[in-house]
Formats: structure tokens, C-alpha cells, sequence
């Protein structure tokens, strides 16, 4: 699992047929290297939040969407202020 910070909604009106009616967010990740990733959203996660994310396999597991192509998905909305610098 990742922490990161939703930093913008990404829009994509021409998108594979699979991941039709999914939210995305691109995220920046906690973990001191300041990357980004676009993880689906299925639990209403906000621009300036702290999310938990669940990466590969595992995202597509947990959706049931073992055949679609997502590699990252929020799973949490971390509640408490937490220093992850």
C-alpha cells in the first residue's frame, strides 16, 4: 500500500470500454521521491485529501476487475494529519 495526496480530477471522455463509469485522480505519492499516479476512485476522495492506495494486482482484485486495466486504486481516506515527509 502507498499514501499519497489527490492533487486533480482527470478527465477522459474516449476511454477503454472497461473503465467506463470510473472516477480518476491523480495523485501524488507520500513517499519522499514526489511521483504521481491516476488511481481509479470508488470512494468519493476529494482534491487536497490523504488517501491510501492499493497498487497492481492487487487494485484490479479488489474491484473485481481482474481483466481491466488499472494498476492503482484508492482505498482509504486517511483521517489524522500525518507527517509522512
Amino acid at each position: 500500500m502507498l499514501a499519497g495526496k489527490v492533487v486533480d480530477t482527470i478527465w477522459a471522455t474516449r476511454k477503454e470500454e472497461a473503465l467506463k463509469g470510473l472516477k480518476f485522480l491523480r495523485v501524488k505519492l507520500l513517499d519522499g521521491n514526489g511521483g504521481y499516479v491516476i488511481s481509479a476512485d470508488t470512494i468519493g476522495a476529494g482534491i487536497g485529501e490523504r488517501v491510501i492506495l492499493c497498487s497492481g494486482s492487487s487494485a484490479r482484485k479488489l474491484m473485481g476487475l481482474e481483466g481491466v486495466p488499472i494498476d492503482s486504486v484508492v482505498i482509504g481516506i486517511i483521517d489524522e494529519d500525518c507527517n509522512f515527509d
